[in-house]
């Protein structure tokens, strides 16, 4: 098992000036990029923060050793600042992404910009727009794009290995409890207060079919969807409004039980880290009495979609699909097929990151293994949350804008495919892209 953190530390090379920043938002997602610093003070260093949440915005600050001064409860108290740092990363809610986004690229502060880059096409327009007229480099956290499987299958593709692609089909298996938690009881569970499943949850997926089929364009997007199981009509005969109050009989043949998921699980991080920020048997226990997350699953306020599936159509005639599913034992760990007019590629996110390509004329496959590597707090997403603020971090660094994967235009062409397929979806109609992204 490699340790590319420490390889990196023993690394010859010069030291560089670090990159110094801000961060928005403390959660889960802020305080795992943040934690780059961690490893690397010599190119990296939280400066500031900006959290609503005392225990979150501490926590930061007493682990970067940040002033006093620097600490604010509101974004805007740190906007209204002469510039604080080189750049920002901003991991607030999904619907709270695109006012800070401009605010500081007004500023001149560089941007990792947690995904979705925001919730309407108007939004992300303007994100963009705002960072290309400040000369900003925005990054967008599309982060299975840095990581070393995603950028094997391009670098196959790209090299002619398996000929013209002409269908590439990619599922995202969401997993039955990490859908319960986020997009029934949690953040993402309504559309109205965050965004729908697909931006929130496969953005990420729609990008790399984007980034796979490389110069062709796509043209048409259809997509079909629904909510199925965590609904009122589904709920057991007497179960309760809330998992600790419900009878002994049901719980322990429910898979979605708050008590089996977040108490008797043995899980110390995440997800059980979302419900309290101590997480010992008495307030999750209370959290579970008075929360979110507490309540029965078929009682909530959830309408966003549990499965979807979205075709695209590109230029030329190529086809993908995409399908995300809430309901499988896996828990985000892609499964992709990639065929072209001389072989095929199949990847399994589970098993090692491992690559075959078959070969028509050989009829041979070649296993192009991957391996592991450690990556310490940055292991999020498989490794990609250290390949994403690696790549952020070097490209101001070293003045390459080429190291950044997920630009603004990339970005928002992805997210426009998006908006579109909401559109076929809602709409039951196959809807056609124009030239400049528009439909």
């Amino acid at each position: 098992m490699s340790n590319i953190l420490s390889r990196e530390k023993d690394s010859k090379s010069p030291p560089l000036k670090a990159v110094t920043c801000l961060l928005v938002g403390a959660g889960i997602r802020g305080h795992g990029y943040a934690a780059y610093a961690l490893y690397y003070p010599d190119k990296f260093k939280i400066v500031a923060v900006a959290e609503p949440r005392d225990f979150q915005r501490n926590q930061e600050k007493e682990q970067h050793k940040i002033d006093d001064k620097f600490c604010f409860k509101d974004w805007r108290a740190a906007a209204g600042k002469e510039k604080l740092a080189d750049c920002v990363i901003i991991c607030t809610v999904d619907r709270e992404h695109k006012e800070p986004a401009v605010a500081f690229a007004k500023k001149g502060y560089h941007i990792l910009l947690e995904k979705p880059m925001a919730v309407t096409e108007g939004d992300c327009r303007e994100i963009v727009s705002t960072c290309k007229n400040n000369n900003v480099t925005l990054t967008v956290c599309h982060v299975l794009r840095y990581t070393p499987w995603v950028k094997k299958i391009k670098e196959i593709i790209d090299s002619g290995a398996i000929g013209d692609v002409v269908n590439i089909q990619h599922t995202e298996p969401v997993g039955f409890w990490h859908f319960a938690h986020s997009f029934v009881r949690g953040n993402w569970r309504n559309e109205s207060l965050s965004a729908n499943s697909l931006l929130a949850k496969c953005c990420h997926d729609v990008d790399l079919i984007k980034y796979w089929m490389g110069p062709k364009r796509c043209i048409a997007v259809s997509s079909f969807g629904g909510l199925a199981h965590f609904k009122k009509e589904d709920k057991p005969p007497g179960a309760a409004s809330r998992c600790l109050d419900c009878p002994k009989e049901i719980q322990s043949s429910c898979p979605y039980s708050a008590k089996r998921l977040y108490l008797n699980s043995g899980r110390t991080g995440w997800p059980v880290s979302v419900l309290t920020d101590v997480p010992d048997i008495e307030s999750i226990t209370e959290a579970l009495k008075t929360g979110p997350y507490g309540r029965c699953v078929y009682e909530c306020d959830n309408d966003v979609m549990s499965h979807q599936v979205t075709n695209f159509q590109f230029e030329g005639g190529a086809t993908a699909s995409l399908t995300m599913m809430a309901f499988t034992k896996r828990l985000c760990e892609r499964e992709v097929k990639v065929y072209g007019t001389k072989g095929e590629i199949t990847c399994d996110a589970a098993s090692l990151k491992t690559l075959k390509v078959f070969d028509f004329v050989t009829e041979q496959t070649t296993t192009e293994e991957l391996g592991r590597e450690s990556l310490g707090l940055l292991s999020g997403h498989g490794g990609a949350d250290f390949h994403l603020v690696n790549s952020f971090v070097h490209a101001l660094l070293e003045g390459r804008k080429d190291l950044v994967l997920t630009g603004a235009d990339d970005t928002l062409g992805s997210h426009l495919l998006v908006f579109a397929a909401e559109k076929a979806r809602k709409e039951n109609q196959v809807v056609t892209i124009n030239p400049d992204g528009s439909f």
